[in-house]
């Protein structure tokens, strides 16, 4: 049985008051022990949430991260500093990065290995454009983003890895896909992770990343290939959060 996974993805938002206001909301929600809650702030406040977070349900995470370890990379952290934080996960390849940013499948590469080589759990996050999906191309697209990393992951790394499907389309735009289109792509990934290695695709942990809200939270969880979300403007809203987080376990 998978564990289901929340992940709250602040982006460039929060500060210290939204970390205490979370970890009393946390405190008193009585999360249940068979869902994982990750609380994922800017750099800035990695080392206060790990102190102010301290005995709650919720891991670290970070938002990204450079490939290597040190050197001349100004306003670029790595992965050994983020797990001197205290950071359990790290997101790679988020859709915000691969087009504001341009990082490639490469560079998404070289990321999941940094993180793997600190002992993170790379959250790879993988998706579709609107134009990508209006011409049929969601299984390449996704498909190729995934086999990138998995291709080049030994059995033991590739273990460790979570992915979070997140339509592109459907961040920050008000739109969501529905319950079986979200389904579907989890579905595709999962089978072909099966026919890569059966106990992989039983085991990978599949979040889904478009706009999971505490109304549609029930719903999406309910899916057999869903194993949690990765949360964006729901995460900000720790009322909305721990509904999402009680609507998993």
């Amino acid at each position: 049985m998978r564990k289901p996974l929340i992940a709250g993805n602040w982006k460039m938002n929060g500060s210290l008051a939204l970390l205490e206001t979370m970890k009393q909301a946390l405190s008193s929600a009585r999360v249940s022990s068979d869902v994982d809650v990750a609380i994922i702030p800017p750099f800035t406040l990695l080392m206060s949430a790990g102190k102010i977070l301290a005995g709650s349900s919720a891991g670290i995470g970070a938002q990204t991260l450079h490939p290597e370890s040190s050197g001349a990379y100004t306003g670029e952290i790595s992965a050994s500093m983020l797990a001197e934080c205290g950071v359990r996960y790290v997101l790679v390849g988020h859709s915000e990065r691969r087009t504001l940013f341009a990082e490639d499948d490469q560079a998404v590469l070289a990321r999941v290995k940094a993180a793997l080589g600190a002992g993170l759990v790379p959250v790879l996050c993988v998706g579709e454009t609107l134009e990508e999906r209006e011409t049929d191309r969601v299984e390449t697209v996704v498909l190729g983003q995934v086999s990138t990393v998995i291709d080049a992951l030994s059995a033991e790394e590739r273990s460790r890895l979570v992915i979070a499907y997140e339509p592109v389309w459907a961040i920050g735009t008000g739109r969501t896909a529905t319950p079986d289109q979200a389904q579907q792509v989890h579905a595709m990934i999962r089978s072909w992770l099966s026919d890569k290695d059966l106990a992989l695709g039983e085991s990978m942990r599949l979040l889904y990343g478009g706009s999971m809200k505490a109304d549609n939270a029930a719903d999406l969880l309910s899916r057999p290939d869903i194993d949690g979300g990765l949360i964006g403007g729901a995460s900000l809203k720790p009322d909305d959060f721990i509904a999402i987080c009680h609507a998993a376990g």
